[in-house]
């Protein structure tokens, strides 16, 4: 039988941890699931781009799975929540960046991913929030539908 065991990423977890009562990772075997990971820094602060709160965010993944024995290499899954551009599109610049990201950290390798629009996130001045799966050590490839 796998045993939980929860991780709190150095810094801003701590806080998170003693003011929020949540882990930001928890790994069960082989299998590493992350909480919601937004684009602040230790200090709770978000950048004043959409694009450097996005690569903060994706940042704010890796420490956490590394604090976990993970990294991108092994993400199977990805959820990212967005304060929508517009009321009828999450907008391009979301999608620009996130594609962006996930090409600079995973190469040719594509996970899984649900992308949901919502009207609030956890703080305020907050515009996404990413979650993962991984299945450290699992590598998945891109099959060829050719």
């Amino acid at each position: 039988m796998n045993t939980a065991e929860f991780f709190v990423t150095p810094g801003y977890g701590d806080t998170q941890l003693a003011d929020m009562r949540y882990s930001q990772a928890v790994r069960i075997g082989d299998r590493v699931d992350t909480s919601g990971q937004g684009g602040w820094d230790d200090e709770f602060h978000f950048p004043a781009t959409l694009e450097d709160e996005i690569v903060r965010a994706f940042d704010n993944v890796e420490r956490t799975l590394v604090t976990a024995g993970a990294t991108w290499n092994d993400v199977v899954s990805v959820v990212s929540y967005h304060i929508p551009e517009s009321e009828v599109s999450i907008g391009d610049e979301h999608n620009r960046v996130m594609v962006e990201q996930f090409e600079r950290r995973m190469g040719n390798r594509a996970p899984i991913w649900t992308q949901i629009g919502v009207s609030a996130l956890g703080a305020p001045m907050m515009r996404v929030e990413i979650a993962v799966t991984a299945v450290v050590g699992s590598h998945p490839s891109v099959h060829d539908r050719g």
